[in-house]
């Protein structure tokens, strides 16, 4: 087993059966340290204002995304790029309406206005670092490694987890299948990312992006509608004065 320290320094792009010999739990590290560096700056005890907190997300957790870069898996993986783009505008402009109509119930009435510059470095954090740490944690690493389990469970009832663990890699994966645990596991982790209130709306969402990741075979799809989702929903609260939703 190889450490998740070690830089796979001699895997060329498009060596599919190197990059599998990195197990899943060597991978893990590299998948979840921008997401969870991103929460624990959000999360700091001491208070800075919100454009240095956001500024302090944008340095670090794209250091650490570069560092990681030659561990992850390609954005693309076949030659529909500009299908797997438009799906993804496609969804994520879907993806604005639906967030807000079931946060609805539940968004708090009393939130405060955010001040200008807050506003746009949250929403340049928003718009670049979350989706691709979020879709290369929740899409990339975790969909992939619930899908090995749901099939090596059936073939392997026992220690099944333990093997696709730390006898399998994601990387594997040539084609992503439908799996409804899978997904109900993807979807789970990225809904207790987000708020109570939220919880709804990121299930619903967490679902359809990773029906995106199957239908195209391709992560840039889901980070370019999360991004999309992103943007759109920072532009409403922000012309429609519903601050609520941020």
């Amino acid at each position: 087993m190889k450490a998740c320290f070690q830089p796979p320094d001699t895997i060329q792009a498009g060596a599919t059966t190197a990059k599998a010999s990195f197990s899943s739990y060597s991978l893990f590290l590299p998948y979840f340290l921008p997401y969870a560096a991103y929460v624990v700056i959000a999360n700091l005890p001491f208070g800075l204002p919100k454009e240095y907190n956001y500024t302090l997300r944008l340095l670090v957790v794209p250091a650490i995304l570069a560092w990681g870069w030659a561990w992850y898996l390609p954005l693309c993986r076949n030659n529909r790029t500009s299908a797997s783009v438009l799906s993804g505008i496609v969804y994520g402009s879907v993806g604005v309406p639906l967030w807000v109509l079931l946060c609805k119930p539940f968004a708090p009435s009393d939130a405060p206005i955010w001040d200008m510059w807050g506003f746009l470095f949250r929403l340049a954090a928003a718009c670049t670092i979350v989706p691709i740490a979020e879709e290369y944690l929740f899409r990339g690493y975790v969909l992939r490694l619930a899908s090995l389990w749901d099939a090596q469970r059936k073939l392997q009832p026992k220690n099944a987890f333990q093997s696709v663990l730390f006898e399998r890699s994601i990387n594997e994966i040539e084609q992503l299948k439908w799996s409804l645990p899978a997904v109900a596991i993807s979807g789970v982790a990225f809904t207790l990312g987000h708020q109570v209130w939220e919880w709804p709306a990121a299930m619903v969402y967490g679902t359809m992006m990773c029906v995106l990741a199957i239908k195209q075979q391709s992560l840039i799809a889901c980070v370019v509608a999360h991004a999309i989702t992103n943007l759109g929903l920072g532009a409403y609260v922000f012309f429609m004065d519903q601050w609520q939703y941020w």
